[in-house]
């Protein structure tokens, strides 16, 4: 069967509980629908796509679950409650058929950073928001060639198995540095796990095998705080420059912190915000509107030099 490939959701939202709130509104039932919690990231998407069904005064019900049984069920569940449009993030593989299910009750799917296949008859029902990864990765190398001026060697951090947030971003890594060629060496690439605790220990023990790094490219803020950490307690002094991904702001306060001022910190922001934007479209799409079927959000590098327009007390992650 011929497939066409949606881009839905990547990381995992937080609550693991199922909420389900009522508000005056246009009459839209919306289902949001993602994995319990792991990470920062995730219970920032929770917080974001709450804020966002409340503020546009959305009757929704938000189903969370622990693997790809759990969450085919919880689409399952939300066709039979009768919802206008689900905000999908899928982050387990085999949720075609669940998904399927749906679109072809007439409901629209919102996608939210990932990839899932489903047959292109429901291609119009299908809507997806998501940043970019392969920017990220491509902006990543672009920094650390510059601050590196042209030469150094370069210790990846990096997660296969993690689907297209793995794939694309090592991808436009490497198209950089292919397109720009320089005296930049990748002396090893490091699985991580997106834990900051184990991501820590990763790094502790490259730093035993290579005796010489200049910069670290990693995907995601919590990996490089960890990371930091490591470098710190090490004593080393020849890392300066890494990468990060997503926007934390911990982790953006410690691009300022004078520990670490001998190092260029840096993110490619990924924020979990992008979620209001994917249930906004659906909302829209039940209007009546003109929606784009994909959505792209750019990403930003962030460093000491503009963290300051970054930096937000409010919110949770």
């Amino acid at each position: 069967m011929k497939k066409i490939i949606a881009l839905v959701m990547a990381a995992m939202m937080a609550l693991s509980m199922v909420c389900v709130a009522s508000a005056e509104g246009d009459g839209h039932k919306i289902g949001i629908l993602a994995p319990v919690a792991s990470h920062g990231w995730v219970a920032g998407v929770a917080y974001f796509a709450q804020q966002a069904a409340e503020d546009l005064g959305l009757d929704y019900t938000l189903l969370t679950c622990a693997d790809a049984e759990e969450m085919s069920a919880n689409l399952e569940q939300l066709v039979g409650l009768g919802v206008d449009a689900i905000v999908l993030w899928p982050q387990f593989p085999g949720l075609e058929t669940a998904a399927e299910l749906a679109l072809s009750k007439g409901i629209i799917i919102s996608n939210f950073d990932m990839i899932i296949n489903v047959d292109e008859q429901y291609a119009d029902k299908m809507y997806i928001v998501t940043g970019d990864n392969y920017g990220m990765g491509y902006e990543g190398a672009r920094y650390i060639t510059e601050k590196l001026d042209g030469k150094g060697k370069v210790l990846v951090l990096c997660k296969p198995g993690a689907g297209n947030i793995n794939d694309d971003r090592m991808q436009g890594f490497m198209d950089y540095l292919a397109e720009n060629p320089s005296d930049i060496e990748i002396i090893g690439e490091h699985a991580i796990t997106f834990v900051r605790a184990n991501d820590e220990s990763v790094m502790r023990d490259a730093l035993t095998v290579y005796p010489e790094i200049d910069a670290v490219f990693s995907l995601d803020d919590g990996t490089s705080m960890g990371a930091l950490q490591a470098i710190k307690e090490s004593g080393r002094t020849d890392i300066k420059v890494i990468t990060g991904g997503g926007g934390c702001q911990e982790y953006f306060r410690m691009m300022l912190d004078p520990d670490y001022a001998d190092i260029w910190v840096s993110t490619a922001t990924y924020y979990p915000s992008m979620i209001i934007e994917a249930i906004e479209n659906a909302v829209a799409v039940l209007n009546g509107e003109e929606v784009k079927h994909l959505v792209v959000l750019p990403t930003t590098i962030v460093d000491r030099d503009n963290v300051e327009e970054h930096l937000d007390e409010n919110t949770p992650y």
